[in-house]
């Protein structure tokens, strides 16, 4: 494998930082960057288990590490919308002026905030196993959720005091993991436990913000986006039901909805090869 991965610190210009990834591919200088948005909890490292397929496709990895994850200043109160500013932030200090967004998780709507709010930079949009807002009329939003998933985010939703106290009890998160993302996690997705692992050991903080901002308003319309989109999502997901992705579907003009009926929450990105195919053919 050719790609290799750098690292380097953003002054933003207000005392605080973001901790950027960025990819380099021997002989592959026209490459389209896409930027990878992590879930949660997690550092913003681009997903290694798509290495490959990115140097085939002519793709680029670009990313960084949510304010309060890794190197990245925390930004109390921070926002869904908030990663359009940051990921601007990226391109212009890179040079980067056109790019496509990815997220995973809580990365999804991470990406649709590029997309909704960055018509004129963004290519096209991948979301995997993505929420809608919280309060989307017609959709039941803690409907199939893992419990323990259900017990944490109505915590967010009761304010940031709750969520902290929430956080330091001794419940403990059970995913409710599918065996297809058990096969996953044992796999080529083993990668995960080298970007979760770390970003617990820092603290709830990260978590804290990402939580407080999916039950609140996000800063945007999903509605509103004009660019490709493309949503992937398992039919047995317990982390982020697929009741989202069809809600998402039926409510963004652009939006494909890929379902695969058999797989969960992680199983999903075994599905993520063919997304940057259709990422790669979009036009730039």
């Amino acid at each position: 494998m050719r790609t290799r991965v750098t690292e380097s610190d953003l002054d933003l210009g207000d005392g605080r930082r973001l901790h950027v990834y960025d990819t380099v591919t021997d002989g592959a200088e026209d490459s389209l960057p896409v930027f990878w948005h992590h879930g949660t909890p997690n550092l913003g490292a681009p997903p290694r288990p798509l290495f490959a397929a990115a140097e085939r496709l002519g793709l680029r990895w670009v990313s960084y590490d949510r304010p309060g994850y890794g190197g990245s200043t925390p930004a109390p109160g921070r926002d869904i919308a908030s990663a359009a500013r940051y990921t601007s932030a990226v391109a212009d200090a890179l040079g980067i002026r056109r790019f496509a967004a990815v997220g995973h998780s809580g990365g999804g709507p991470h990406a649709l905030a590029c997309a909704a709010l960055l018509p004129d930079r963004v290519v096209g949009a991948v979301s995997a196993a993505g929420m809608a807002p919280l309060g989307a009329e017609g959709l039941d939003w803690f409907a199939d959720m893992a419990a323990s998933g259900v017990a944490s985010l109505r915590a967010a939703a009761r304010g940031r005091e709750e969520k902290e106290r929430h956080e330091a009890s001794d419940i403990v998160y059970d995913p409710e993991f599918t065996p297809a993302d058990e096969a996953a996690l044992s796999g080529a997705w083993s990668w995960f436990g080298e970007v979760v692992g770390p970003a617990k050991d820092q603290g709830p903080g990260g978590l804290i913000d990402d939580d407080l901002s999916y039950v609140t308003p996000w800063g945007f319309d999903p509605a509103l986006i004009t660019v490709p989109l493309l949503l992937l999502h398992g039919g047995r997901d317990r982390v982020i039901p697929p009741a989202h992705a069809r809600w998402l579907t039926a409510h963004c003009p652009t939006a494909e909805l890929r379902l695969a009926p058999d797989e969960g929450h992680i199983s999903v990105l075994n599905a993520a090869e063919d997304a940057l195919a259709w990422l790669a053919a979009r036009p730039r």
